[in-house]
């Protein structure tokens, strides 16, 4: 093996972290403008966890409530991400390390490899989380190698291989992005000599292409699982994985397509940040945080052509400063299990105290010197900062409007549901809902997980089922100019749910009743979105068809009003920082306001108006609008017309939506053509 030295790094007594601030009260809270302020962060953050190191200084466990996975697992996960965080803070200092952070690590790292200490950790063969958190040790290994693996002692490099080994020819790994836990682990067994397999690597590498959609965007396994583990796993392992010691020969023949997919992956994800810095609010594993901030570094760190250094800058630390603005860390300095701040019920079960900090990776930037062009580009907007911006995203059937008014960024989502398509299954708030953004949350109360009602449009029959959409079709996704369209069909289905759940990513599981079918179209302009649904063959069950809007949540309470303008009912909502409205344009007949409490990290209480109306077949037509306050225009209109929708928006514009008959189409087969255009008029309201 490669070893330098004969003596190991931390066996002396290690010095506290010195110098570092941890002001946590509003005044003194971080601001992550440039990269001292990250560093300052960052230094703050690893001073933070100190308290909580075991004695041989291989366990982190946080204060709080253990994980799903016992206390062993949550010690070693605090380990193995901050240590992500110290990595790239070291690397980019080229080696500088003022506050001793690789030789208290170099100490965990002898005690927790050594299978007779009292602080060993979980091993790869003991429990699959430890294959997890071995991808993070060996890249920060291989990352820091002159300064912490070449000094090692021999005896620690050997137990070091030992435990990573035993990942080797293991094919129990998840389809999805733990593929690139093992290749990261093997290719740096690969580059000390240790035990590997290329067949492995191999294998793992053609699985990470089979999950490529297109357009730059990968799936998370083998369903439609299209969140932000493409940034933080499917583009940047491959981006660092090739700068492995022991990766150059396997990964010169993919560099140019990994790095066209990251450009192009990239020039879309960068409307999908708001302008306050928020990400888009959609997917599992959130309490990552500002993880969400990784792939934008990524992509500095791999030159990708079409978006400027400056504007990855711009959106990365826009990413880490919104939290660092909404009290993230914690008065301990700690990131807890939550969003702003402590809320458990938007982790996985499995999720313990050591967890929120994957958010180290969007802290990679800190992995860039001082003298990185990165850091001295000139900066550059966010697209929507400068104006409004619609646009499509293929892959996960998005339409995606971004408004320099307020900031926000809004998805019309008719391709992702974490599941496969035709599946019966439940729909997953994180996933399934017709609506995300970067100002709300999903419903997240139990509730909501078997009974769909924000941003959702459903059959209800008499006991109050609401319909699932998971399995949908997805019929159109394109942008006329002044407006983004997106469709897709689903057999909405009731479900009885299995009395068992695991609820990690997908919707619930059970046995599914056929409700009806909907085709849903969202036709986006500015803050509102016009929604043309057409029903057809509801079940004889079906008493009622509904259609939800935004929710929006408040410490305070929200704020609800009724309309009723030219017989269109409606609701609308209003916080202290936003307002969504909801109008029945065409068929809607009723309308009221759902609460709940404890369903949204952004409050307390949550409202979402819901209209309704009797489930008839044919077409109806609602608009939603989510906006800062004082930015809520006048709602659009709708004509039906000779089978096509003309919409008027405010600002006079128009769209028009050929809609075809999705009722004359054999509903196993060929869809119905959906396409839009302009309207060369000026239209009124």
């Amino acid at each position: 093996m490669n070893r330098r030295h004969d003596t190991a790094l931390g066996h002396a007594r290690v010095p506290d972290i010195s110098g570092v601030s941890r002001d946590m009260s509003e005044e003194g809270r971080t601001r992550v403008r440039g990269r001292e302020d990250l560093a300052t962060f960052a230094d703050q953050l690893l001073a933070a966890v100190e308290p909580y190191r075991s004695p041989a200084g291989s366990l982190i466990t946080l204060p709080g409530t253990p994980g799903g996975y016992g206390t062993a697992v949550d010690g070693l996960e605090g380990f193995a991400r901050t240590f992500l965080l110290a990595g790239f803070r070291v690397a980019g200092e080229r080696g500088a390390d003022p506050h001793h952070l690789l030789e208290r690590y170099a100490r965990g790292f002898a005690a927790g490899t050594d299978p007779h200490s009292a602080e060993r950790w979980v091993r790869p063969t003991e429990h699959p989380q430890a294959k997890v958190e071995a991808a993070s040790l060996a890249l920060i290994l291989d990352l820091t190698r002159p300064w912490l693996w070449d000094g090692l002692a021999p005896q620690v490099q050997e137990q070091i291989v030992d435990y990573l080994a035993e990942v080797v020819g293991d094919d129990t790994y998840p389809r999805c992005n733990w593929l690139w836990f093992r290749v990261t682990v093997e290719t740096f067994l690969r580059s000390v000599d240790g035990p590997h397999r290329l067949e492995d690597i191999r294998a793992d590498l053609a699985l990470h292409d089979a999950f490529y959609s297109r357009d730059g965007w990968y799936r998370d396994g083998d369903e439609r699982s299209y969140d932000h583990y493409v940034g933080w796993a499917m583009h940047l392992f491959p981006t660092l994985w090739a700068r492995m010691s022991g990766a150059a020969d396997l990964a010169a023949p993919r560099a140019e397509q990994d790095r066209e997919r990251l450009d192009q992956f990239l020039s879309d994800t960068v409307h999908l940040v708001g302008t306050d810095g928020s990400p888009l609010i959609q997917g599992r594993s959130l309490i990552y945080r500002f993880a969400a901030a990784a792939p934008y570094w990524v992509g500095a760190l791999a030159e990708v052509p079409s978006v400027s250094l400056g504007r990855l800058r711009r959106a990365a630390l826009g990413v880490v400063d919104h939290f660092a603005g909404h009290g993230v860390p914690n008065e301990r300095g700690l990131l807890d299990l939550g969003w702003h701040g402590p809320w458990r019920s938007l982790a996985q079960s499995y999720s313990g105290t050591g967890s929120p900090y994957w958010a180290s990776k969007g802290m990679l930037g800190l992995a860039l010197p001082a003298d990185h062009p990165v850091w001295s580009a000139p900066e550059e907007d966010l697209p929507h900062e400068s104006g409004d911006v619609v646009r499509t995203i293929a892959a996960p059937g998005w339409a995606v409007s971004g408004t320099a008014a307020d900031g926000v960024v809004r998805v019309s989502n008719h391709g992702t549901d974490h599941a496969l398509a035709g599946s019966s299954g439940g729909d997953s708030p994180f996933y399934a809902r017709l609506g995300y953004s970067t100002a709300t949350f999903p419903l997240l109360d139990a509730a909501s997980w078997q009974a769909p009602v924000d941003q959702s449009v459903v059959l209800v029959d008499a006991s109050g089922r609401r319909s699932h959409r998971s399995g949908m079709d997805t019929l159109a996704v394109e942008a006329t100019g002044a407006a983004a369209v997106a469709a897709s069909r689903a057999r909405a289905h009731w479900l009885r749910p299995a009395e068992k759940q695991q609820l990690h990513g997908s919707g619930a599981q059970g046995e599914a009743t056929d409700a009806g079918m909907l085709t849903t179209i969202s036709v986006l302009h500015g803050p509102w979105e016009v929604r043309l649904v057409h029903l057809d063959a509801p079940a004889p069950e079906a008493v009622a068809l509904e259609a939800g809007g935004w929710a929006l949540a408040e410490d305070a309470g929200v704020v609800s009003e009724q309309t009723e303008a030219s017989s269109a009912v409606g609701v609308v909502l209003s916080s202290r920082t936003h307002q969504a409205g909801l109008h029945g344009l065409t068929g809607w007949t009723a309308a009221r306001t759902e609460h709940r409490d404890d369903a949204s990290p952004l409050g307390a209480h949550t409202c979402v108006g819901v209209l309704s109306t009797g489930p008839a077949p044919g077409w109806y037509a609602l608009a939603l609008s989510l906006a800062g306050i004082g930015h809520l225009s006048a709602p659009p209109s709708v004509q039906f017309d000779a089978g096509q929708a003309r919409i008027g928006w405010a600002d006079g514009t128009g769209t028009a939506v050929i809609l075809g008959d999705p009722s004359s189409n054999d509903q196993n087969h060929t869809p119905p053509p959906i396409r839009a255009h302009d309207l060369k008029e000026r239209t009124t309201q």
